[in-house]
């Protein structure tokens, strides 16, 4: 038996910045970045306590590189999911002609500011 895919009759979910608290496009991964971010944490610690015991300034540097990688992986996921569940979302709404401008406007800007970095 053959199916026809039908388009759904369900509304877009809202966007990211609809409703405090509501469901973002990271949502489904929340623990998981949260264990993220405690472990580049945990890095930053590190240096305090390097710099507090006075280590070799290259091998703070060298942390400090460590550490930024992984600030900047962790905010590339972030772009994805971002792209994935509020650009979508706009891009799927029925009037979301402007909507969707905003978000890629947005989302080239939060670009940008990566890239500056």
């Amino acid at each position: 038996m053959t199916t026809i895919d039908t388009p759904s009759t369900d509304p877009a979910p809202a966007a990211c910045h609809s409703a405090p608290g509501g469901p973002h496009g990271y949502s489904g991964e929340k623990e998981a970045h949260l264990k993220r971010l405690r472990r580049i944490e945990g890095q930053i610690r590190g240096l305090q306590r390097m710099v507090d015991e006075d280590v070799y300034c290259i091998d703070i540097l060298t942390q400090v590189s460590a550490s930024t990688k992984a600030l900047q992986s962790f905010a590339l996921s972030l772009l994805e999911e971002h792209l994935r569940h509020c650009v979508a979302a706009a891009a799927a709404a029925e009037d979301g002609g402007e909507e969707l401008n905003a978000k890629v406007a947005e989302a080239s800007a939060a670009i940008a500011r990566l890239l500056r970095t």
